[in-house]
């Protein structure tokens, strides 16, 4: 292997992380994975606001992720690429967080601007929405999170807030032949060879 070809197969970070911004800013909505108290999961989405890192979503007591967010203040969010757009479906681009989840105190300055901006984006409903007190403001802050833009293309950010983002390559799919790694492979260098995998 030479050098160009060796600097050629490691990601630019910094380009990944942009990639991971632009992404993340193409949603209105997130995906959500709460669990109950009794370790109940539940699958469900929400609209969302983007605040200094910060996902906010305003949510109902009638929906069980209102209830497993204040209980367990803990959340997956999942960002994912549509079907019909990716390249394949057993590589769809997708971005998951480890969020912290707690609730913003209804009349407090911090609630009533990100509110405001709730309002701004997403219309009316919203101002009859605040107006019904089962309807909570949480606010997701993420602590971890796992970027996905293909096959073998995995990267870690262990720190958010830092941004601090690093390849997954440690640990790499393992074929059980030489046969099935070559093909791998070679369909990860020319992408038009997998739509029979």
């Amino acid at each position: 292997m030479t050098d160009s070809t060796a600097s050629s197969s490691v990601p630019d970070l910094a380009q990944v992380y942009a990639e991971v911004v632009r992404f993340r800013e193409g949603f209105a909505t997130l995906l959500m994975a709460t669990v109950a108290p009794d370790g109940e999961p539940d699958a469900s989405y929400a609209a969302y606001i983007e605040d200094d890192g910060d996902f906010h979503v305003f949510v109902s007591e009638l929906s069980v992720h209102t209830k497993n967010l204040l209980e367990s203040g803990r959340v997956s969010v999942l960002f994912i690429e549509e079907e019909a757009s990716a390249g394949h479906l057993f590589a769809r681009r997708r971005l998951t967080y480890r969020c912290r989840a707690e609730e913003l105190a209804r009349g407090s300055i911090g609630c009533e601007t990100i509110l405001d901006r709730f309002e701004l984006r997403f219309g009316a409903l919203i101002v009859t929405l605040r107006g019904l007190q089962d309807f909570h403001l949480v606010r997701l802050r993420p602590l971890s999170a796992r970027y996905v833009s293909g096959f073998a293309k995995a990267f870690a950010i262990d720190d958010v807030q830092l941004a601090e983002i690093r390849h997954l390559r440690d640990q790499g799919h393992r074929a059980s032949n030489a046969v099935t790694r070559n093909t791998f492979n070679r369909r990860l260098t020319n992408p038009a060879e997998e739509s029979d995998v």
